[in-house]
């Protein structure tokens, strides 16, 4: 895999046009992991120059400020920014809403303001600008997806459509849940509730937005999100339907079309 990292770059005295920011997910789970290499694939695949901060990237404080421990947030972020501002970082592009959302919207009050994009977004602009081009008939044609909004990048940051068109791209019949756009459902990792056990009730969150995902007759579950990804695969599971139905990210559907 060919991803340098910033501090590889400013030993040579560059810096990258974009810093693809990989969070924790796509740093240490397996699943998300593959997320991570799809998009980077792209980013090779489009010769886009950009680098990630390897091991001088810690948690952006999500989870802690969501859980209630904003010292532990504030200190999260500090470091980060100290880093970023450090490396005179202007544009960041991550495959997390969590981390999107996070660094785009709260670390301005810290003193870290940046250009930040989420890769449902930045994949649209380069389908758009004729950078990504996809296989005539590729392995989606014609295929059922249906896609599951992730609530920071739908209701916190008002993205729906971006994901949409990417899908829309790969010639797949994209069919929508009941409950989709504003009126989505949550998979139940939100709000750092990602690291917990649920509470008692009649049903996990995760399960009824499998039953809905499941009820479109799509065989894809395209999310753009590493913990919609592990929420929605449990789902699946619940539901022993892994063998015909597979939850992707936006960046493997693109390099898998590419």
């Amino acid at each position: 895999m060919n991803a340098p990292t910033v501090a590889d770059l400013a030993a040579k005295g560059e810096t990258p046009d974009v810093l693809f920011w990989v969070g924790c997910a796509g740093s240490f789970d397996d699943r998300a992991k593959r997320v991570t290499v799809a998009f980077v694939k792209i980013l090779n695949a489009v010769g886009i120059k950009f680098a990630v901060l390897g091991t001088e990237e810690a948690c952006t404080g999500d989870p802690a400020r969501r859980a209630g421990n904003e010292f532990l947030f504030q200190m999260q972020a500090m470091n980060n920014i100290q880093v970023l501002n450090g490396y005179s970082i202007k544009k960041i592009v991550t495959a997390c809403p969590h981390c999107f959302n996070t660094i785009k919207n709260e670390y301005p009050d810290l003193g870290g303001t940046y250009e930040v994009i989420h890769h449902a977004t930045f994949l649209q602009q380069l389908i758009n600008d004729g950078k990504i081009k996809l296989k005539e008939g590729g392995a989606f044609k014609g295929k059922k997806i249906t896609y599951h909004d992730s609530c920071y990048l739908g209701r916190a940051n008002n993205i729906y459509e971006a994901p949409r068109e990417v899908l829309q791209a790969l010639d797949a019949d994209l069919v929508e849940m009941k409950r989709c756009r504003t009126t989505g459902l949550c998979c139940g990792a939100g709000g750092a509730q990602m690291f917990k056990e649920p509470e008692k009730g009649k049903k996990d969150i995760n399960v009824e937005r499998a039953e809905e995902a499941l009820g479109t007759g799509a065989t894809t579950i395209a999310v753009a999100c590493p913990f919609c990804m592990t929420m929605m695969t449990d789902g699946v599971k619940n539901k022993e339907k892994e063998a015909e139905v597979k939850v992707k990210d936006l960046a493997e559907l693109i390099a898998e079309s590419l």
